[in-house]
C-alpha cells in the first residue's frame, strides 16, 4: 500500500483521518521491507517492561483525577440555555452509543456486495443493539467465514455520515460500514475500498480526541483504551473552556461574578489567535502533526498556546505546487483570504462560528450573511443586488465566496473551503509561497505563537521530517541528519533510534544489516511497541540467518501487539523455515481466529494442516 494510500485509507467523514490521522503513532521506518499498511495494538509491556507500563499507566490515572474536569451535564445545571442549545450543534453530538433510541433514526437494515474484496457485509439490528457482519461465500453460495460484532459506538453528528465502533476487550476498531447521510444508506467506511482491514483497523488517540469529549486512549497503544474508553461521550463544554472543577468550587465556595469569570476559560475574551488555537486543535491537520516530547494530546488546555502541546507542520508552498488539499485545512485557507489578511488579526473562528449554536443548513446562509455584513456593506458585493436576490436561497455570500466542494477521498461527502474568495480563479496571494522563518526555512510551523522565532525542539523536527519524508523523500536526508546529531545526547530515545535504524539500512551490506538490528533491538529494549519495529527486525534477523532471534522478536511482537497480522505471517514463515510444523500451524490458527477475513492466513494454514504429520 502506497502512502498515499495509506493517508486515504484513514480518512474519515468531518476530519482528515477520522479514525486514524495519527501517522506517528505507526513510525515506519523503511517502507521497502512492509508489504502491508501496519496495524497494531499494545497491550501491557512485558518482561523488563512491564513496570516502566505500570508506573507510566499509574501515572495517568492520577493524572485525570487532577485533571479538574467534571463534565458539561455538570456545566448544564447552571447554563441550561446554552447546554441545550450546544448539545444540537455537530460538536455536541459528535459520538453517541449505539442504542435503540439512536438507531431509531437511522436504517439499520443493509446488505452490501463488494466486488473488490468479493465479499459481503452486512448490518442489522436484534434487540436493541446494532450489529455488523463480513462473510465471503463460494461460488455455490457456501460460507467460508463469517466474522460478527456489536457496534458499541457511533461516530460522527450525521453532517456526511455516521461511522461505527466496536470494541474487542481494551481495544477500540472501526467497522467496515458506515452510514453516509447524502445518499441515506450504508456503504463500505472511508478506506475500505483500499484495505482489507476486517474488524481489526484500530481507533487511534490522534482522532479520537477530536471526535469526543475526553477520550481515554493511550498514547502509542495503537487502539488499546483504558476503562471506561470514554470520560465524556461527546465533545463538551470543557474542551473549549477548560477543566470546570475550579469554577465550580468557587460558585460554592466564594462566588461572586469576578471570582466566577476568573475561574474558567471564556473563549470569547481571549485573543483571536488563542481563540483559534483551540480549533485548529481539531481543525487543521497540516502534513505533519507532533506532540511535543513528554506530551499527550489531553494535555492542552484552552487560553494557552496549542504550540506547547501539539506542532502542525506545512512543507513550503511553490508556484509549482501551490495549496491545493483543503480537507481539514480550515485555518490555513482562512488565513489566506483576503479577509483574514485584511483584518490585521481581528478576524477568527469566533467572528463567524458560535460554537454554541449551529444553524440549520435552511439557516445558514442568511446567518452567515449576517456576520458577512459586520464588515461589509450591500456596496461591497460587485454584483447587481437584483441577480443577488434572483438566487436561490438569494444574497447567499457563503455560496459564492465559500463554496461546498465533494470530498474525492471520502464518498458521498462534502466540507466548505474557509479560503473566502472574491471569484472562483482568485490566485494565492503572495504570502502563501513565503510562509518559512530564517529559523525554520524548510517547513512551515503553521501553529508557532506570533513574533515567538524559535527553532522546534530537535525531537518534534525529527518526528515532522519522518511524517513528511515519504511524500517527500527530499526530507529524508534531514531526518537522518538530526537524529546522528540526536544520537549522543539522546541514545535511548525510540525515534531517534528508529531513525537511525532507517539510516543504517541505507548501506546494503552486512554492516548496514547489523547496525539495523542493533538500532531497532535497542528501541524494542527501550519500550517501542510500534508493530513495523518488531516485523522489521524479525526479518532483519531472518536475513542474517538467525531465525531462533526472529521468532523471539516476532513472539514478543505478538504478545504486545496481538492484533498485527503481519506479526503472525511473519512468524509462521519463520516456523515453517526451522521445519516446527506444530508451531507453525498454532500462530497460523491463532491468526486465522483473529482475522477471519485474511485469505492469505487462511490459505497458509489450510496448507500446514494438511501437510502437519501426524501424532
Amino acid at each position: 500500500m502506497t502512502e498515499d494510500s495509506t493517508r486515504i485509507a484513514r480518512n474519515g467523514f468531518e476530519s482528515r483521518g477520522c479514525f486514524a490521522l495519527d501517522l506517528s503513532i505507526h513510525r515506519r521506518i523503511i517502507a521497502a521491507f512492509l508489504a502491508t499498511a501496519i496495524l497494531g495494538f499494545a497491550l501491557p509491556l512485558l518482561g523488563q517492561n512491564q513496570s516502566q507500563v505500570q508506573a507510566r499507566e499509574e501515572s495517568d490515572k492520577n493524572s485525570r483525577v487532577l485533571s479538574g474536569y467534571v463534565g458539561s451535564r455538570i456545566c448544564g445545571n447552571c447554563h441550561r440555555a446554552i447546554y441545550k442549545s450546544y448539545s444540537q450543534t455537530d460538536m455536541g453530538r459528535s459520538i453517541s452509543e449505539a442504542n435503540a433510541s439512536f438507531l431509531a433514526g437511522i436504517p439499520t437494515s443493509a446488505s452490501i456486495f463488494d466486488d473488490h474484496l468479493n465479499r459481503h457485509f452486512e448490518t442489522y439490528e436484534s434487540n436493541g443493539n446494532l450489529y455488523q457482519s463480513e462473510y465471503e461465500t463460494t461460488l455455490d453460495g457456501k460460507e467460508i467465514f463469517r466474522d460478527t460484532h456489536k457496534i458499541d459506538w457511533i461516530i460522527g453528528a450525521g453532517a456526511n455520515g455516521f461511522g461505527a465502533i466496536t470494541r474487542r476487550g481494551n481495544y477500540l476498531f472501526e467497522a467496515p460500514l458506515s452510514f453516509y447521510s447524502n445518499i441515506h444508506r450504508w456503504g463500505l467506511s472511508p478506506g475500505y475500498e483500499f484495505g482489507d482491514y476486517g474488524f481489526s483497523r484500530p481507533i487511534l488517540p490522534a482522532c479520537v480526541m477530536c471526535h469526543s469529549g475526553q477520550p481515554q486512549a493511550i498514547l502509542e497503544g495503537n487502539g488499546r483504551f483504558r476503562e471506561p474508553p470514554f470520560a465524556e461521550l461527546a465533545v463538551g463544554c470543557e474542551n473549549c473552556h477548560g477543566p470546570g472543577s475550579k469554577h465550580l468550587t468557587v460558585i460554592r465556595t466564594n462566588f461572586s461574578a469576578q471570582n466566577a469569570r476568573n475561574s474558567i476559560v471564556n473563549p470569547a475574551k481571549l485573543t483571536p489567535w488563542l481563540v483559534d488555537n483551540i480549533c485548529m486543535r481539531c481543525h487543521q491537520s497540516g502534513q505533519a502533526r507532533v506532540l511535543q516530547p513528554g506530551k499527550d494530546y489531553s494535555d492542552f488546555r484552552p487560553g494557552a498556546a496549542l504550540d506547547d502541546t501539539l506542532s502542525i507542520f506545512l512543507v513550503p508552498f511553490t508556484g509549482e505546487s501551490p495549496p491545493q488539499d483543503d480537507l481539514l485545512q480550515h485555518y490555513l485557507f482562512m488565513r489566506l483570504s483576503n479577509c483574514y489578511r485584511g483584518s490585521a488579526g481581528r478576524l477568527g473562528c469566533l467572528s463567524c462560528h458560535d460554537p454554541h449554536r449551529q444553524p440549520t443548513e435552511q439557516q445558514a446562509p442568511a446567518y452567515f450573511r449576517q456576520k458577512c455584513m459586520s464588515c461589509h456593506t450591500e456596496s461591497s458585493c460587485r454584483v447587481p443586488l437584483s441577480v443577488r436576490q434572483q438566487k436561490s436561497p438569494p444574497d447567499n455570500c457563503i455560496g459564492c465566496h465559500m463554496p461546498k466542494r465533494n470530498v474525492n477521498v471520502i464518498s458521498h461527502s462534502v466540507l466548505t473551503n474557509h479560503r473566502i474568495i472574491a471569484d472562483p480563479n482568485e490566485p494565492f496571494p503572495d504570502v502563501a509561497f513565503h510562509m518559512v522563518t530564517p529559523e525554520l526555512p524548510d517547513l512551515v510551523h503553521l501553529n508557532a505563537s506570533p513574533g515567538k522565532m524559535t527553532v522546534p525542539a530537535p525531537l518534534t523536527l525529527l518526528e515532522a521530517y519522518r511524517q513528511v519524508m515519504t511524500a517527500h523523500p527530499g526530507y529524508r536526508e534531514r531526518y537522518w541528519s538530526l537524529a546522528k546529531q540526536l544520537e549522543a545526547g539522546e541514545p535511548e530515545n525510540v525515534a531517534v533510534l528508529e531513525a537511525l535504524a532507517d539510516l543504517a539500512l541505507q548501506n546494503k551490506s552486512r554492516e548496514g544489516l547489523e547496525g539495523g538490528i542493533r538500532y531497532l533491538d535497542l528501541a524494542r529494549n527501550r519500550g517501542s511497541t510500534n508493530p513495523a519495529d518488531f516485523e522489521l527486525l524479525g526479518r532483519l534477523f531472518v536475513a542474517r540467518g538467525d531465525p531462533a532471534s526472529a521468532t523471539g522478536v516476532l513472539r514478543e511482537g505478538i504478545r504486545l501487539i496481538p492484533y498485527d497480522a503481519e506479526l503472525y505471517r511473519l512468524l509462521a514463515k519463520t516456523y515453517q523455515s526451522l521445519n516446527k510444523k506444530r508451531e507453525e500451524c498454532e500462530i497460523l490458527a491463532d491468526a486465522n481466529h483473529i482475522f477471519p477475513q485474511d485469505a492469505s492466513i487462511r490459505s497458509s494454514l489450510k496448507d500446514c494442516e494438511s501437510s502437519k504429520p501426524a501424532n
